[in-house]
This record gives structure tokens, sequence and C-alpha cells, in this order.
């Protein structure tokens, strides 16, 4: 990922993401990823845990969140969030890259307002194509990069083609 923040930064970006959580609930940007019972998926940049309770949902008790980040205070806030609402179906993971899931094991990646920050793209790129099932989806989202940018950086390689840009996601597949 990019560089780590401080402990200080992180908690100012985690009260601004709460308060925009109540405008515009989670769930909303989630239906677009089309996440059914049972699937496994990844929060890869999962910060404060804004996405893990409505995915926890999504998914079921029969499905797996696993929530991952660089930062060990979006670690221990998701750990925290876990433990309150006794979500019983997520795991998180400390980590700049590597996720440490076997291979072709992930329905749906989520990578939400990340990319941007990330130090070696590339390599997210290529872990996330990694541990997606052939036929599993990314969906994307970064407001700091204009859809140009989206198409050209992701969706022009050759792990990832694009299949659909919907209202607020891109949906992309593996190659």
């Amino acid at each position: 990922m990019g560089k780590l923040q401080s402990n200080l930064s992180f908690r100012f970006m985690s009260l601004g993401f709460r308060l925009r959580d109540l405008r515009l609930p989670r769930m909303e940007i989630l239906k677009e990823a089309g996440i059914k019972t049972g699937f496994r998926v990844l929060d890869y940049g999962c910060g404060a845990g804004s996405y893990v309770p409505a995915v926890s949902e999504l998914v079921g008790p029969s499905g797996k969140v696993h929530a991952l980040d660089i930062h060990p205070l979006a670690v221990q806030s998701v750990q925290r969030l876990v433990s309150k609402r006794g979500l019983t179906n997520v795991e998180t993971i400390l980590s700049d890259c590597q996720t440490g899931l076997p291979n072709e094991s992930l329905d749906v990646a989520l990578l939400y307002d990340i990319y941007h920050d990330l130090a070696r793209p590339g390599d997210v790129l290529n872990e996330l194509h990694r541990v997606l099932k052939p036929d599993g989806i990314l969906s994307f989202n970064d407001h700091h990069m204009k859809d140009e940018e989206v198409r050209k950086e992701i969706a022009s390689g050759s792990s990832f083609r694009l299949v659909e840009r919907r209202r607020m996601t891109f949906v992309l597949k593996r190659t």
C-alpha cells in the first residue's frame, strides 16, 4: 500500500468516514458489487471498517470477509467492530500487499478509495488477480481518479477487463 499514516491522521480520517457513512450508507455501494450469501470477499485497504458490517451481512454466516490494511490501528478498529457486533465471519489481515490467502479463493475483492495511494499498484493488482476465482469480481472505486484513468490503469491491463461502469463503482473481471 502507500505510506503509513500517523495515528492522529488515521483517527481524523476514520471520523470523516463515519460522518460520510451517515450520509451515504455503504450498503448502497456494495449492492453494485453483486455480493451474495456464501461469498468470500476481501476488503483491501479496509481502513476503520466502514464496509465490514454490511459485507458481513451480505455474505451471511456461510460466507467470509477478509479485511486487510497496512495500518495497525485500522486492523485494531475492525477487530473492535467485529467483537462489538459479534461478527463471526470476519478475519483481519495486517499487510501492505500480500493477503496470505489461497489462490483463486475469493468471489469479490473490494478496492475502494485506496488505489491512488498505493506505493506498488501493480503488485496489489497482481495479488488481487491471484486470489480471485476465475469468474471473480474486482469492485473498484476511487474518487481521486477520473474514469479515463481507471480505464487506462486498471481495465486496459491484461489482468482485469472492465465489465461495467455502474453509478458508483467499476465492475471488473479477471482475465
